[in-house]
């Protein structure tokens, strides 16, 4: 029996990888980069206490990838039969093993947001069931909160090792793209999940723990610059199909996406709405959200612009 999986041309507009494909590598990085934010600093700072941040990441970490799972899905070619990539693995896949990796993960970030998210559940009386499940599971926390890091920061890896392995896509077959995509990640997660924190959990807007995250997102931001230079630097130098399709990035529609989208919006907006526009706005909360959704759009804008122009310039 053929237990093989494959992804349908039904919504690929002409390309192995479409749109779905972009929209699941982007909400499984920020699943995985506002996980792998709010366990390192609550590890860093020996935090024991369900702060509004971890809450909040918890809680846009089991959404994010739910959806994202749920894109796989739809792309799949018999999307019913999906339960058969959840059975058969081939070890020699990257896919198999990353279908591994978030079939463990999944679960334990479902139950991680039931321990963070304890008080608010626990509020609602239809929701008492839940009470006993919790008590049994809490003494195993820190043990599932260390192996959903390392899971965390696999997953945003992953959706790089995923794509990468596409040798005939220059833009794409890069040993940098796994980096890039967990610096993207973390950057987008944390600012999705800093902004959830804020309006829904009410965190201060310049609390101790929200300025340590404002501080950590310029480095990231540096990081994930560097990254988009390597790989335009190593095909703007390397062989004849590398510098074909060094194009994407100054010609095309997928060259306005990059410089509008992951340039513009992405690095740029932050930057004028931190420095450019007066102390007093920078600290606002319209400066906050703006900033945090420049993160975001920048990061589906990268995603889009890797997953598309890579297959467009193709060898």
């Amino acid at each position: 029996m053929d237990t093989s999986m494959e992804f349908t041309l039904g919504l690929s507009e002409g390309v192995a990888w479409p749109w779905p494909i972009a929209v699941y590598l982007f909400f499984a990085g920020i699943s995985g980069g506002a996980l792998t934010t709010a366990l390192v600093l609550r590890f860093y700072k020996g935090q024991v206490e369900n702060t509004a941040f971890l809450k909040a990441a918890a809680l846009v970490a089991f959404i994010t990838i739910s959806l994202g799972m749920l894109c796989l899905v739809v792309d799949l070619t018999n999307p019913l039969f999906f339960w058969r990539i959840l059975v058969y693995y081939n070890l020699n896949s990257v896919m198999s093993i990353g279908v591994i990796a978030l079939s463990v993960y999944i679960p334990l970030v479902a139950i991680l947001t039931l321990f963070t998210l304890e008080k608010e559940l626990l509020s609602v009386s239809a929701l008492g069931f839940l009470k006993p499940i919790i008590d049994k599971l809490v003494a195993f926390r820190r043990p599932i909160e260390v192996v959903v890091l390392v899971l965390a920061i696999s997953v945003c890896a992953y959706t790089g090792f995923l794509i990468s392995a596409l040798i005939r896509f220059p833009i794409i077959n890069t040993s940098v793209l796994p980096a890039l995509f967990i610096a993207s990640g973390i950057s987008a997660g944390a600012a999705s999940a800093k902004m959830v924190a804020v309006y829904f959990f009410k965190e201060q807007l310049h609390s101790a723990e929200m300025k340590v995250l404002h501080g950590a997102e310029w480095p990231i931001m540096f990081a994930e610059a560097m990254f988009i230079f390597m790989i335009a630097t190593a095909l703007m130098t390397g062989n004849e199909g590398a510098q074909m399709a060094f194009a994407a990035f100054h010609e095309g529609t997928w060259a306005s996406v990059f410089w509008l989208g992951v340039i513009g919006i992405g690095f740029v907006g932050p930057l004028l709405l931190h420095f450019a526009l007066g102390k007093h706005f920078s600290h606002s909360a319209k400066a906050f959200y703006i900033s945090g959704l420049c993160a975001v759009s920048g990061m589906m804008c990268l995603r889009l612009f890797i997953l598309y122009a890579g297959q467009n310039y193709a060898i």
